[in-house]
């Protein structure tokens, strides 16, 4: 799900369907009932799927957790000199599964692209790396596998509207990390 009608849809089917939503968000639905027959389950399934949507399974979730912490892994904890490689072969490795079909899961559920949610950890670890001042641009730039500092600073505006030197100046940079499970 990724809209507020998409949620408003998914209520009005579980409630359709006799069930008890307590909580809908985008890609997260909690509801009262402690577990469905197969029977409800296979039915909810065929109406979702009806509607554009997929029920999305403990396996599935996992998954999704998995890419999301190699990914964090890679970027924030790796020791690695630079990280100029194919994220999709990297990844498609790691869990086993084709990197498209990892993409359109991932962007499914989470609501923004796999290239986005990467993107987006990189910037915080610009940001952190901007903070302590031990690099100069060039060298984050390398370290984090960008092509030049200027496709750096260009993703780094869009992501946070400032540039990478006026974040510096500003002394700004604190305010503006975010904590790595709650980037999307």
């Amino acid at each position: 799900m990724v809209c507020n009608r998409c949620i408003m849809v998914v209520k009005q089917e579980l409630e359709r369907q006799g069930l008890h939503p307590e909580k809908v968000a985008l890609g997260e639905v909690t509801i009262k009932e402690d577990s469905l027959s197969d029977a409800q389950q296979d039915k909810l399934d065929s109406a979702l799927v009806d509607l554009g949507f997929e029920r999305i399974d403990d396996r599935k979730a996992r998954l999704i957790e998995a890419i999301k912490n190699k990914i964090i892994q890679m970027i924030h904890h790796s020791n690695k000199v630079d990280l100029k490689f194919n994220w999709s072969d990297v990844l498609a490795e790691e869990m086993h599964y084709e990197y498209n079909y990892l993409s359109n899961l991932f962007s499914s559920v989470e609501g923004v692209t796999l290239e986005q949610y990467i993107i987006r950890q990189k910037i915080e670890k610009v940001k952190e790396l901007l903070f302590y001042d031990e690099l100069n641009l060039s060298e984050i730039a390398d370290k984090l596998g960008y092509s030049s500092v200027a496709h750096l600073s260009g993703q780094f505006k869009k992501i946070t509207g400032f540039t990478p030197s006026e974040m510096k100046k500003s002394r700004n940079i604190d305010q503006n990390r975010k904590p790595l499970d709650s980037i999307s």
